[in-house]
């Protein structure tokens, strides 16, 4: 992508996010905090919507025929939008999520000969790495620097090892995440992604992100999502061992405490973050000829990480609740 193209592409996703601001702002779009949110003030929601107008630009300008991809993303987007607005029930979210699948995999050509399990499975397993990466996104940055890492990874891919997505795509998306950075990846946020940005960009880069495995045939590639993967399922398995309902919103993450209960700037734990999986993935391909083992092994040390760091600072997490509590 030449320079002037990016220059012309980042000033209209700019101008478009400042637009969406206007709109928010009048209509009222707004998150307020509340006793489980990691910031303290009312800020502006949905900004991530920039990364469906990133998608919806490269449609229009370049043309490339991602036509059930697209839909899909339509679809979820919308009922995510829609959900950042006012409140809509998990199960009526759900239907729009398995139905945008189907439409993914429409785009990845699963329907043609693919055995029933196996669509079951990858919309289960889908599904769920979309949500997972929604409740990743609870403070400032995390969202925007961890996805601009992942998709920075792709693009080295598509270019330097295989081709296997339109480079375009992934350079409008890389441009749709800096406009969103910049506005997000500080102390004082001027926005935040909403469900229309953390689900969108989560969609965005599992399509992505199937092709190369379904062109590869190696599902090792999904060690781009292991640190919110190992967060995500073992703070899961935690909340279930203290009989919680894991489908309320808490703030039990490795990412919350540090942001929470430690004090860390949210600039630094989201950098913390996108640095650990961007280390990651370099020892991936430096290890490439024994990419499971090393796979294994950092699921595994990650894992002891998470287990250690929570038996330290867990009860910090517990005595701010209970403290909260007291005083409401």
């Amino acid at each position: 992508m030449e320079w002037n193209l990016i220059y012309k592409i980042f000033g209209l996703l700019f101008f478009s996010e400042l637009a969406y601001f206007k709109v928010a702002d009048r209509l009222n779009i707004i998150d307020k905090p509340n006793k489980r949110s990691s910031h303290e003030r009312i800020t502006l929601l949905g900004g991530g919507v920039v990364f469906y107008f990133g998608v919806l630009l490269y449609s229009i300008w370049f043309n490339i025929p991602y036509h059930w991809f697209f839909s899909g993303l339509t679809l979820i987007a919308g009922i995510s939008f829609l959900d950042d607005i006012r409140p809509i029930p998990s199960k009526i979210r759900l239907v729009f999520h398995f139905a945008a699948m189907m439409l993914m995999f429409q785009e990845w050509g699963l329907f043609s000969g693919t055995p029933l399990w196996y669509i079951l499975a990858g919309l289960i397993f889908c599904t769920g790495i979309i949500n997972a990466y929604n409740f990743m996104d609870g403070i400032n940055g995390l969202t925007g620097v961890y996805s601009f890492v992942i998709i920075l990874v792709l693009e080295y891919i598509n270019t330097q090892i295989v081709n296997f997505i339109d480079s375009a795509y992934l350079g409008t998306v890389l441009i749709s995440l800096a406009v969103f950075i910049f506005f997000n990846f500080r102390k004082n946020a001027k926005c935040f992604a909403g469900d229309v940005g953390s689900v969108g960009i989560a969609f965005i880069i599992l399509f992505a992100l199937g092709k190369l495995i379904l062109v590869t045939k190696d599902p090792s590639y999904l060690i781009v999502l292991t640190v919110y993967g190992v967060d995500t399922i073992l703070t899961i398995v935690h909340r279930i061992m203290l009989k919680e309902n894991i489908f309320e919103a808490h703030r039990k993450h490795a990412y919350q405490l540090m942001a929470n209960e430690l004090k860390m700037p949210h600039v630094l734990v989201s950098s913390i973050y996108a640095a650990i999986q961007a280390l990651i993935i370099a020892g991936y391909f430096i290890f490439t000829d024994f990419r499971w083992l090393y796979f294994a092994c950092v699921v595994t040390i990650l894992s002891v990480v998470y287990v250690i760091f929570m038996r330290k600072y867990f009860k910090i997490h517990v005595k701010a609740m209970e403290t909260k509590q007291s005083h409401s």
